[in-house]
């Protein structure tokens, strides 16, 4: 029996979710959650074999939430259902360390095929999804850092905290105690690492993330 815990932000989709993997053999939805950060303690708690998450999330994001569980659970299958199919996205959850990658729009027999292939020690990835990657083959995977909130130094998040509070860089200079040549450095990592070209993105990365209210 798989024993599974499911990550999804919206209630709605949770239930459905669950009356789906209900139908599946030698399936057992152990959990669910819609609050992403309540999950390494609930893998503390419970004993997990599969964790299904979604790719967009608010506070840890999909792929900021593989790089935990890779980190503190190594043994623990990771699968992702998710209506993201954009090729720059879905190397982001495969450099995190996804075990799996499937879309939500997948039907029911597919998702048991991911399940079992995955706890399997294999990795299944939908054929729309491989048609997606093949169609860019330029693009090397390995160079798919990604985006996320542990790829980031403390003193980054700090000034992306001020920033997305408004702060100027001279008043981030004089607030943490360092010169207004590191903030524009720190300011220019954050462009680079985010992906993002204003301040408007790093605000917007900062409240998804749970950074600023």
């Amino acid at each position: 029996m798989t024993k599974v815990l499911l990550v999804d932000d919206h209630q709605m989709i949770l239930e459905s979710l669950k009356l789906l993997f209900r139908r599946i053999p030698e399936v057992e939805i152990v959990a669910t959650t819609d609050n992403s950060r309540k999950v390494l303690s609930m893998l503390a708690n419970e004993s997990i074999d599969l964790v299904v998450l979604d790719f967009n999330m608010p506070y840890l994001s999909g792929v900021d939430l593989t790089l935990q569980i890779r980190q503190y659970y190594p043994s623990i299958r990771i699968l992702m259902l998710t209506m993201v199919e954009e090729a720059i996205h879905i190397r982001e959850a495969i450099r995190a360390g996804v075990h799996g990658y499937i879309l939500k729009k997948s039907d029911p027999e597919e998702l048991e095929r991911a399940i079992k292939q995955v706890m399997e020690g294999k990795r299944y990835f939908s054929p729309v999804i491989v048609d997606e990657l093949m169609a860019q083959p330029g693009e090397d995977w390995n160079n798919a850092q990604p985006t996320t909130i542990q790829n980031l130094t403390e003193r980054e998040i700090e000034v992306l905290k001020l920033i997305a509070m408004e702060f100027s860089s001279p008043e981030i200079a004089e607030k943490l105690y360092i010169s207004l040549s590191t903030v524009e450095t720190h300011r220019r990592n954050l462009f680079h690492k985010l992906n993002v070209k204003s301040a408007i993105g790093l605000t917007k990365y900062a409240l998804k993330h749970g950074l600023v209210e």
